[in-house]
């Protein structure tokens, strides 16, 4: 039984998953889209839709809960001065996930998540 599990675990240990997503994470926040499988592109969507949230903030706070979350100091920067402020106005549903079919070493469905604009 599933009884309060959360998270996919991806095939990874939890600070290897940890690390993974932020990783993805700062590369769609410098990129603006990413190309990955759709099940990363699911758990990245509920990691990216937090950190987003937290840089409409904008408080010093904020901003350390986001560098520990993800310690890319470039995509920090673009996040809070770019993309917080864009979408001030806007109640969650940032990122979008379209599906683009199998990859074909391994047939992996696979996904490009991006920023909704």
């Amino acid at each position: 039984m599933r009884h309060h599990v959360t998270m996919r675990r991806l095939g990874r240990c939890s600070s290897h998953r940890r690390a993974m997503l932020g990783n993805m994470a700062a590369s769609l926040f410098i990129d603006g889209s990413i190309e990955t499988t759709v099940t990363r592109a699911k758990e990245l969507r509920r990691v990216a839709e937090k950190l987003i949230t937290k840089a409409k903030g904008a408080s010093l706070t904020d901003r350390r809960l986001v560098i520990a979350r993800m310690p890319h100091k470039a995509a920090v920067i673009k996040l809070f001065d770019e993309i917080g402020p864009k979408y001030k106005e806007r109640n969650g549903g940032y990122t979008r996930i379209v599906k683009i079919g199998n990859r074909v070493g391994d047939a992996s469905p696979m996904a490009i998540i991006s920023l909704v604009d």
